[in-house]
């Protein structure tokens, strides 16, 4: 039988972004905060990130496990309401979840609901690699969550996949699983070497072999030269997508570029109440990032909780070819650049990039133009000062970001 409740405001997702966000309106007095966390444990990707870093420049050795505990702390500590093991399965109206976990089924109802879902990298059947289906398959969290959350044996020889910087991760991981990575393979021109590991660019994984256990891993080079890795192990890194299932059931319209929900400059979906933040907009941005993303919504919540109205949907934000997404990618009203006071805007490119010029233009008239000094690897976001947005035309049509 199901049990209707009603809370202020709910939060799906305990990682960064969720729990930064939780901490940040619970502070600020916004009444029964509540995050939802589907997994045992809160905090998101970093508890199986085992590795430092996650302190940004003041704390560096900080681990992602004490990086995922302090976060969970303050929230708990500012008042937030902090529940695992319960799964958002469902909407039941716009602003009321269907969920379950330990005390059963529910319909929790919040006055705002903020999408915190997270991202996830695409398994080996999402990216069409063919071949059988043998056990030594796996994704980044995969890995991490086998080795250091399970302790399991993940095999003697591995092969990774991908050039992010994810895959300097997993290899660290497999190392100290005590295997050997024979090799690094990415369809790119160019990766990020790591010590004593075969870099194989302009590469692709065309067959993967064995029965019952991976025996080796076919590649295929640009210039037409083959051949097979033997290993008993493939982690298949990076290729991020938001966790955008929930958000999708609940009519929220997703930006096709991000794959997640399109916002605006305060986190807004096109459905009012409903907010998303974090890397459930656009794939993985590194945890300070999310966490920030979060805190920073917290603003626009409690507006929408004091009765401030819903925009109506202003002109989407697009991008050209090599440009992949920009987030936000909604500009709503002429409170966007104060929304964006100190936050810039995100531009991820599918190439690497020397010195480049971005631009922005609507309806063919010119907006802004900018020259971004250094190289830009398509695993970094670039980051876009927002004061030129107030040269849009809100009646007008899409605005473009491309190079030139």
């Amino acid at each position: 039988m199901n049990r209707d409740r009603t809370v202020d405001v709910l939060v799906v997702g305990a990682g960064p972004a969720g729990l930064a966000l939780a901490a940040r309106l619970a502070t600020a007095g916004a009444g029964h905060v509540e995050v939802l966390e589907r997994e045992e444990d809160a905090g998101g990707v970093p508890r199986h990130c085992h590795h430092g870093g996650f302190g940004g420049p003041v704390r560096p050795w900080l681990t992602g496990p004490a990086y995922a505990r302090r976060a969970v702390r303050a929230a708990v500590e500012a008042g937030a309401a902090v529940r695992t093991g319960v799964t958002a399965t469902g909407w039941a109206g716009a602003l009321s979840l269907e969920t379950t976990g330990p005390a059963g089924p529910e319909r929790i109802t919040g006055r705002a609901v903020v999408l915190a879902t997270g991202a996830r990298e695409r398994p080996r059947s999402a990216r069409l690699v063919p071949g059988s289906r043998p056990a030594g398959v796996l994704t980044t969290g995969e890995l991490q969550q086998a080795v250091h959350l399970y302790g399991q044996d993940v095999g003697r020889r591995a092969v990774v996949v991908g050039a992010e910087p994810v895959a300097r991760h997993a290899v660290r991981t497999l190392r100290r699983a005590g295997a050997e990575v024979v090799a690094v393979v990415t369809e790119r021109s160019r990766g990020t070497a790591v010590p004593g590991v075969p870099l194989l660019t302009a590469t692709t994984v065309g067959e993967l072999r064995g029965r019952g256990r991976l025996s080796g891993v076919a590649v295929r080079h640009e210039d037409g030269r083959s051949g097979v890795l033997a290993c008993d192990t493939v982690v298949f890194t990076g290729d991020w997508i938001p966790d955008h299932e929930l958000a999708r059931r609940g009519g929220v319209t997703l930006d096709p570029g991000t794959r997640g929900p399109s916002v605006d400059a305060s986190f807004r979906t096109s459905v009012p109440g409903v907010f998303a933040v974090g890397n459930a907009l656009h794939g993985v941005e590194p945890a300070a990032t999310a966490a920030a993303a979060g805190a920073a919504a917290a603003a626009p919540v409690l507006a929408r909780l004091s009765g401030a109205p819903w925009p109506e949907p202003g002109p989407r934000l697009t991008v050209r070819a090599p440009l992949l997404w920009v987030a936000p990618n909604r500009l709503t009203n002429l409170t966007d650049l104060t929304d964006l006071a100190g936050r810039p805007l995100l531009l991820r490119s599918g190439e690497p990039l020397t010195n480049p010029v971005v631009t922005a233009a609507q309806d063919g008239r010119l907006l802004w133009r900018r020259r971004h000094p250094g190289r830009v690897p398509p695993s970094r976001s670039l980051r876009l000062a927002p004061g030129w947005t107030y040269r849009v035309d809100r009646a007008g049509g899409p605005v473009v970001l491309g190079l030139g």
